[in-house]
């Protein structure tokens, strides 16, 4: 288990630089490399392996190791950006000797550099937490007792609302437009509904008003169209001088003075 690793990042494809030595404090600079024809090309590794990360640089059919970077601190001495690029890097490799040198390493895609610098930020952050916890361990903090004590009660307030349709004191209000007796509440602002429409009309005829002659002939008994006699004339004349048809009825009290021949009895 002390041999074990732990892969962290894989890079296909990696330029190594033999690089002129700093000439001032401002930095490296890739410009000074001669990028076009790198002194060896292979794969990258970024392995875990206890506390240790290490950049391994290998043959890409192989596996035959380069070169090896110890990071103990990113950023740090051990790997170190350059400052006119975000695609290349300086690291201070080691041999099995413990003789060092620093060289120059580059990546064709910008996203490679990427990834580099996340994983090796990941890893740094995940150790310091170990470090930590260790650390809090060691010091002997003590947990947190949530328990209760002997005696101890609490008290929580809870309000409770019955769902609809549930027995108690409220009564469920009704749903509008369902069954039963269900009203839908009044229309806003008192608006009035139009009164119902009136009736057909019927195709009876209508009658003219009676005419005068109409009343006197129901008086009489007869129709309401004058008569003609022979002589073309009207039957009817002045109520006076009309001789009756058929003798009156006698009535039973004679009439004061004179013949009763000449009344008309209606």
């Amino acid at each position: 288990m002390d041999d074990y690793e732990s892969i962290l990042l894989v890079k296909q494809e990696v330029f190594v630089y033999k690089i002129p030595p700093r000439q001032t404090n401002r930095g490296y600079r890739a410009a000074d490399w001669n990028l076009g024809t790198p002194d060896w090309t292979g794969r990258m590794r970024l392995v875990n392996r206890k506390e240790e990360c290490i950049i391994k640089l290998e043959d890409k059919t192989s596996g035959e190791l380069f070169a090896k970077c110890p990071i103990d601190k990113y950023p740090g001495v051990a790997i170190e950006a350059v400052t006119d690029s975000s695609r290349y890097f300086v690291l201070r490799i080691h041999d099995e000797e413990g003789r060092s040198a620093f060289i120059g390493i580059g990546f064709g895609d910008r996203s490679d550099s990427f990834d580099l610098n996340v994983a090796l930020q990941d890893h740094f952050k995940w150790v310091k937490k170990e470090e930590e916890a260790e650390k809090e361990k060691e010091e002997g903090r003590p947990s947190l007792d949530l328990g209760f004590k002997d005696g101890q009660t609490i008290k929580i307030n809870m309000k409770i609302t019955k769902k609809e349709g549930q027995e108690g004191t409220g009564r469920p209000k009704p749903k509008a437009g369902g069954g039963g007796l269900g009203l839908l509440p009044p229309p806003p602002g008192g608006v009035k509904l139009a009164p119902p429409p009136a009736p057909a009309a019927t195709s009876t005829p209508r009658t003219a008003p009676a005419s005068n002659m109409d009343i006197i002939g129901d008086l009489a008994g007869q129709p309401g169209q004058p008569e003609t006699g022979a002589g073309g004339g009207e039957s009817w004349g002045d109520f006076a001088s009309a001789a009756p048809t058929k003798p009156a009825p006698p009535s039973n009290s004679p009439p004061s003075g004179g013949s009763s021949s000449g009344w008309v009895t209606f």
